[in-house]
């Protein structure tokens, strides 16, 4: 962290220049500039979309600013990433992408930094653990733009009638309820998602959980750790083998499951903030947790961020750089937090949520965010780790499965893609 003050220090004398010069050369006096921005959708339906939360944003952005304009277009979170893609293979790369990886694009020195963007106000509000999670080569270009963590969710009803008083915080209460929650007819007493869908995160919720992670304290892959090897075969011998996943994790995806717990038949899982809306809006009576570990609460809980990137190939850093500096102002990081069920990417946004009673259902995720682990996203050979992790690691934990040597296979693929994928 302290590093990291000190680089934003030493920037910010050529920061201060550099917005005093382009603010009056060849900045949006020069003429008009329409800013292009490709965003992610938040919402579950046209009613909620992120494109109303973009429409009312920009227009009062070019109120205050009529040189400047910006068109945003809104895709899907399963054809946004690939949209980007394919506009910068093409040579149209956007002003501006919200997506869910930037390290790529900062390897190919496609992107402007940080420093050459933001004011110094605004880089230093970033939550530190996610401004460090956003730098390639110790350089900040991803902003961190909506962020969670993870809780564990339980059924309080289910519980209820199953005898259970207070929600478990250990291995070995996790498997205890669940025992007593199969007796009592529930049918998935824990949900275990590792289908496809969203595999890599439920494997890094447990490796964490079991004292481990993907990588070490350096960055380098440790996938096949002690640790890890033991996590995953207790998931398999004392969770999957004992029947109280409610059938094979490999067959589960997430959606399956949060919908699973939002219609009463999963007793606990784990999951971010987006499932209390679902479940509450059917009328499930929950409650959420820190995750259970090995012999108390995990050692960490996982963060998951997307990210904001500005493009060098359109040309418009200073007008870029000032909307940036306007989205992530207070008022606008918490509306958009507040609306999308996200916490806030920001110290003074945080603070601002935190001190709200509206809100008081996401302050327990927030208040781990400062010390969640992230996925590896500064390492281009992060994707292809990620979906090989999608595609082995239901098989691992399941009937006949190996948890140690899948992990040993997806050790040697990850160290092979780091060393070649650069």
């Amino acid at each position: 962290m302290q590093r990291r003050y000190l680089s934003l220090t030493a920037a910010g004398i050529a920061s201060v220049l550099t917005f005093t010069l382009t603010g009056c050369g060849s900045g949006a006096s020069d003429g008009d500039v329409t800013l292009k921005l490709i965003a992610a959708d938040y919402g579950d339906n046209e009613a909620n979309s992120s494109q109303h939360y973009w429409d009312d944003l920009t227009r009062e952005f070019e109120k205050k600013n009529p040189g400047i304009k910006v068109d945003v277009d809104v895709y899907s979170w399963k054809d946004v990433d690939k949209k980007v893609a394919d506009l910068v293979k093409e040579g149209k790369a956007p002003d501006l992408a919200q997506i869910g990886a930037y390290a790529d694009y900062a390897a190919q020195d496609k992107l402007y930094s940080a420093d050459q963007l933001l004011s110094i106000p605004v880089q230093a509000d970033f939550t530190p653990a996610l401004a460090d999670a956003g730098e390639y080569h110790r350089v900040p270009y991803g902003l961190p733009f909506g962020a969670s963590t993870r809780r564990l969710f339980y059924n309080k009803k289910l519980f209820a009638e199953a005898g259970i008083t207070d929600p478990p915080k250990t291995w070995d209460d996790i498997a205890r309820d669940a025992r007593l929650l199969k007796n009592h007819g529930v049918k998935t007493p824990f949900a275990l998602p590792l289908g496809p869908e969203e595999t890599q995160a439920e494997t890094l919720m447990w490796m964490l959980s079991g004292g481990g992670g993907y990588t070490d304290t350096i960055g380098k892959y440790t996938i096949d750790s002690p640790e890890n090897i033991k996590t995953f075969e207790w998931l398999q011998k004392d969770l999957v083998g004992k029947g109280l996943t409610g059938g094979d994790p490999a067959d589960v995806n997430r959606a399956d499951a949060f919908q699973g717990f939002a219609d009463g038949d999963v007793g606990m899982l784990n999951g971010h903030p987006t499932l209390m809306k679902q479940a509450g809006a059917k009328g499930i009576d929950y409650g959420t947790t820190e995750l259970p570990g090995i012999h108390g609460k995990a050692k960490a809980t996982m963060g998951v961020a997307d990210w904001m990137m500005a493009f060098k190939q359109p040309g418009h850093r200073a007008q870029a750089g000032k909307f940036l500096n306007f989205v992530y102002s207070t008022k606008n990081v918490l509306r958009f937090s507040g609306t999308y069920g996200l916490l806030p990417v920001t110290a003074s946004a945080s603070q601002a949520m935190m001190a709200d009673d509206e809100y008081s259902k996401l302050h327990g995720f927030l208040k781990q965010l400062a010390g969640a682990e992230f996925y590896p996203a500064d390492k281009t050979s992060w994707p292809l780790v990620s979906k090989t992790v999608k595609a082995k690691m239901g098989a691992a934990v399941g009937p006949g499965g190996n948890p140690s040597a899948v992990l040993s296979d997806l050790q040697n693929m990850a160290d092979t893609a780091d060393s070649t994928v650069r």
